[in-house]
């Protein structure tokens, strides 16, 4: 190929031309290559400077993010998968119940009086019990249709016994369908339901309601073409949906539980060797009943030698006819398999229950026991670890756990609140210190105090400690002793009462925050500890309440072993009598001072008269005044004494002269 047929691409601006020679490309009308931009796609370019300008709003975004934390996120909340919303859908189309409803619409009114509109599944008493009633209706058909259907009890003088259950059993269940179902509350949107028409229709929309249906259907007419066959009652078991919720109900409100799952995991067994049974007769009637001696030989009750067979062939004790024929060694090897299957997981499932109920002594015996062994490896002595075996033992047997905190931790707050109410708010209410505080302060207060044991002699607080708590007696007593060997008790304190306020209350200036007393536990007891941090962030919060707590502090209790020395020995001048106060008292001008004056002007009956005179009106007569000097003045004094000299004449005389004015 030659040189001038080879055609060579230039790139020129925005666009592509071919050229023949590199002389057509460059002629004096196009740039130069230095200066021409290189543009390949139009299209090309246009996605590459948009996608630029998404990454910079993107990341102006985020630095408004990172300056702003509060900021609301860039990013879109994806779409509502209407897959999701939807509602999910059964395989039977809903039912429509138009006719029925107005049928039985007179019924359902006599019910609504009785029962109410609605009814809810969790508390209500009465649905439970009636939930019992449907669980025994529903094991009735369990257990006795393939006894039924494998033993041969339906002889002409049974028949009318069976007929006449079946009819109960067939009644519960319509009446639970028409009556009870209906009306259950539900959740929706976090709302519960009330309206009895929008429960009405949430059931019928069910798959519940569906089996329920389903299981009522009167299969029993086949009895006139095929006989009397409980084969044709085998619907009745899709009502199992009553036992499981009876189940869950029943768990909710008994104390406990742990009673009714030991229970149901026995039934469990129960029903599976009773199945059993009924596969073993059926297999020793298919292959001759008394032909071999594996099959059942036909003596005595079929039932109870075929459980009897069951039993030992699913819990594989062992002992039992050797089987001969094919069928029989299918028939031992299923059973033999399943036995292990079936028995080791009940055994599993037995040893879960037990091992729940006894959760919590589990874990006291492992406290205790990995305390007991520090204190062994620590040489702590004897005395010490009795002490410490007696504080578990005891408070695992009051509270039937260690820490109650541990277990209102888990529950939200308005929970724990409800409770801390329901037990100990009555007993702050009747405590004096809190008379008169907000009761919003004393329910703060309750969800910051923790329950300690004290055992029998344990000081709760000594003398001169710095006071960081403050207790609550809860039960038990305590006491407040002192003297040389603390043998001395000054007081003793009961439930409900208070102790070591004073520290709390108080400023730490000048050592106020010091414990006054020593207080020993006599006996067990169970005291509330209230920290003075948790106390400060209480008040802060209620002012007045804190004013009231300020007012009603008590005196702290002394030790009175405590000797007193220097000017306390002398106590304190006793204040003036407040009658004598009422007349100046004994100060310049006063009563004293009149008297004086008086006595160096009179003497006698005179300076009495004039005494009186001078501070009674009206004047007491001299007669009233000599009397009174008889009865007040003892006989070794001479009667010119003036009885006022004498502060406790004075009062003596104020006191009959005001009988006498009145």
């Amino acid at each position: 190929m030659s040189q001038s047929s080879v055609r060579t691409l230039y790139v020129r601006s925005k666009s592509f031309t071919l050229c023949s020679s590199p002389t057509d490309c460059y002629s004096e009308d196009v740039p130069s290559p230095e200066s021409r931009p290189i543009v390949i796609s139009k299209d090309f370019d246009a996605q590459l400077i948009e996608i630029v300008q998404q990454y910079r709003q993107r990341t102006e975004q985020f630095k408004e993010k990172v300056i702003d934390p509060y900021a609301s996120s860039p990013e879109r909340s994806p779409p509502v998968n209407d897959k999701v919303a939807k509602e999910h859908k059964y395989m039977c189309p809903k039912m429509e119940c138009t006719c029925v409803d107005f049928l039985l619409k007179p019924i359902t009114d006599r019910v609504d009086k009785r029962l109410g509109t609605s009814i809810d599944p969790f508390t209500d008493r009465k649905y439970i019990a009636w939930l019992s009633l449907v669980t025994i209706a529903f094991n009735y058909n369990l257990w006795f249709i393939p006894v039924r259907m494998a033993f041969p009890y339906h002889d002409p003088e049974a028949v009318p016994l069976w007929f006449t259950l079946d009819i109960i059993a067939d009644i519960i269940y319509v009446i639970d369908i028409i009556v009870f179902q209906p009306r259950l509350q539900f959740c929706k949107g976090g709302d519960i339901i009330y309206d009895k028409d929008v429960i009405k229709k949430k059931y019928r929309g069910s798959s519940r309601f569906q089996n329920d249906v389903l299981s009522v259907l009167p299969s029993d007419l086949l009895y006139f073409l095929f006989g009397f066959k409980s084969v044709f009652r085998i619907n009745r078991l899709m009502k199992s949906e009553a036992f499981f919720e009876f189940s869950d109900r029943l768990e909710g409100i008994m104390t406990k539980a742990y009673i009714w799952r030991v229970i149901r995991t026995i039934g469990y067994l129960m029903f599976i060797l009773h199945l059993n049974a009924c596969l073993y007769y059926v297999a020793s009637e298919y292959q001759g009943i008394g032909k071999t001696k594996w099959v059942y030989s036909g003596q005595g009750s079929a039932y109870l030698r075929c459980y009897y067979f069951a039993v030992r062939t699913l819990i594989n004790i062992g002992g039992l006819p050797e089987p001969h024929t094919v069928f029989e060694i299918t028939f031992q090897l299923a059973n033999f398999f399943v036995g292990v299957f079936v028995f080791s997981s009940l055994i599993g499932q037995m040893r879960d229950v037990i091992g729940a109920a006894t959760a919590s002594q589990t874990y006291f015996r492992a406290s205790m026991d990995a305390c007991v062994e520090y204190m062994v490896s620590n040489h702590i002595p004897r005395l010490v670890q009795t002490r410490v075996r007696t504080w578990y033992n005891y408070t695992w047997d009051s509270q039937g756990m260690l820490d109650e905190s541990e277990l209102l931790e888990q529950m939200p707050l308005v929970m724990r609140t409800a409770i801390a109410v329901d037990i100990n708010l009555a007993t702050f209410q009747k405590i004096d210190l809190f008379k008169g505080c907000d009761n919003q302060m004393l329910v703060d207060m309750l969800l910051r105090l923790k329950s300690i044991v004290y055992l029998p002699g344990d000081f709760v607080c000594k003398k001169g400690d710095i006071g960081k708590e403050m207790y609550i007696i809860k039960a038990g007593e305590v006491q407040v002793i002192g003297g040389p060997d603390n043998k001395i008790v000054f007081v003793t304190l009961k439930a409900g009462c208070v102790f070591g306020e004073i520290s709390l209350l108080q400023s730490s200036a000048n050592g106020g925050n010091r414990r006054t007393a020593n207080v020993a536990a006599h006996g067990f007891a169970n005291l509330f500890v209230l920290d003075k941090k948790d106390l400060n962030d209480i008040l802060i919060h209620y002012p007045e309440s804190q004013k009231v707590l300020a007012k009603g502090k008590t005196a702290p209790v002394k030790d009175e072993g405590e000797k007193k020395k220097g000017l306390a020995m002398f106590g304190q001048k006793p204040p003036t009598p407040k009658m004598l106060r009422a007349f100046g008292g004994f100060g310049k001008g006063g009563l004293l001072e009149k008297l004086r004056v008086c006595d160096d002007l009179m003497s006698g009956i005179m300076v009495q008269t004039h005494i009186c005179n001078l501070v009674f009106h009206p004047p007491i007569h001299p007669s009233i005044i000599s009397s009174i000097n008889q009865s007040i003045i003892p006989p070794s004094l001479p009667p010119s004494i003036c009885p006022f000299n004498h502060p406790s004449n004075l009062s003596i005389y104020l006191s009959i002269y005001l009988s006498i004015c009145k």
